[in-house]
């Protein structure tokens, strides 16, 4: 690694920094990362910060409770909001904007472009973009639901370098090292496998969502854009005098050497899946060459509600998983369609709508 061949980052900050005793926002941990930016950004890279932390930071303002409600984590969330960027802000001396989120505007395809397109006029105008989910609006199933894969989402989208996501731990242990003391830290990591994930484990903070394994989760999101990601010591401000070094203090993986196109891995990463076409064990059609080799003939049963546009899974009775892509039919037609007797209805039907998918909006997957 070298970071004197980034041109661009995502550093990602998580709840447990921001809030580390959950009595609102503290600049103690927050000092070196703002330093390490500044630094960044004077030697010509740009940064994009991923920064949870308003349901930490907001939760000091209402009466205590070990489980709060959804409605009012959310109240946290749109208290603590503020708090974070002020005190985001008063560690730069150059100017920062806020972008909130959810996996809604991400997994639309113009919102998605919206977003990149944001992004880059803020970057090119010397603001710093502050992203975070919208925790305080946004419902269940519009949820990315942690900052940790949000944040390689974001990196997609601004075609960064480097993803640096700041943890509580040095990095990937063999072990959970807080129960194991012969745990061992892996400082590189060249491929992403089921090993990997089986090292992973559950939340160790009590502050934040996401744990190792949404980590995990996140650096093959990255990898796979091209993207070198770092899974540091946030709460250790040496960690960013090793970066600027030019140094690993933590574990890096390594990119793919051949990324995904760009918009394959929106799709595979990023859009969400809103309904199913299941199609006969003994399917064999190449999906990525014609696209009219998914007819309705083809399909045994449609699962989900979806309407045009939506990203949709077409895997096989077995389970087996083909492809993620755009449905250009509703699921309410493709319903209709099936229920017809009468093939020659379909037909015409196809004829006059299309191809059930296309091959310009398809993502074949390998493994998922």
């Amino acid at each position: 690694m070298s970071t004197s061949h980034w041109k661009r980052i995502v550093v990602k900050v998580g709840s447990a920094l921001i809030a580390p005793h959950q009595q609102g926002c503290s600049s103690h941990y927050l000092l070196g990362i703002a330093q390490f930016i500044a630094t960044c950004r004077a030697q010509g890279c740009q940064v994009v910060l991923v920064s949870s932390g308003s349901v930490a930071a907001g939760r000091h303002r209402f009466p205590e409770t070990a489980e709060p409600s959804i409605s009012l984590k959310k109240a946290m969330a749109a208290a603590g909001q503020a708090d974070m960027m002020a005190t985001w802000d008063k560690l730069f001396d150059f100017p920062s904007a806020q972008l909130l989120l959810t996996h809604g505007d991400l997994r639309d395809r113009e919102r998605y472009i919206s977003i990149k397109n944001t992004i880059f006029t803020l970057l090119d105008n010397g603001l710093l973009p502050i992203i975070n989910e919208n925790d305080a609006v946004t419902a269940a199933k519009l949820r990315v639901g942690d900052n940790d894969n949000l944040s390689a989402m974001v990196a997609a989208a601004a075609d960064a370098d480097a993803l640096i996501i700041c943890s509580d731990v040095k990095g990937l242990y063999t072990k959970n090292p807080n129960l194991h003391e012969d745990a061992t830290l892996i400082k590189q990591v060249s491929e992403i496998n089921a090993e990997i994930y089986a090292m992973a484990g559950g939340a160790t903070s009590s502050v934040g969502t996401g744990g190792m394994l949404t980590k995990i989760e996140a650096a093959e999101k990255a990898i796979s854009h091209g993207i070198e990601t770092m899974i540091v010591d946030g709460f250790d401000a040496d960690t960013f005098n090793q970066l600027l070094k030019g140094q690993n203090p933590g574990t890096l993986f390594t990119p793919y050497d051949v990324p995904m196109q760009e918009h394959l891995h929106w799709m595979t990463h990023t859009s969400q899946v809103q309904g199913e076409l299941i199609v006969e064990n003994d399917f064999s059609a190449n999906l990525e060459e014609h696209d009219t080799q998914l007819t309705s003939d083809d399909v045994v049963a449609v699962r989900g509600n979806f309407s045009v546009g939506d990203t949709v899974l077409v895997r096989k009775g077995d389970g087996t998983k083909l492809a993620k892509a755009k449905s250009n039919y509703s699921s309410c037609l493709l319903h209709f369609i099936s229920d017809k007797d009468d093939r020659e209805f379909a037909n015409n039907a196809q004829q006059k709508t299309g191809p059930l998918i296309s091959d310009k909006n398809i993502a074949i997957l390998e493994q998922i």
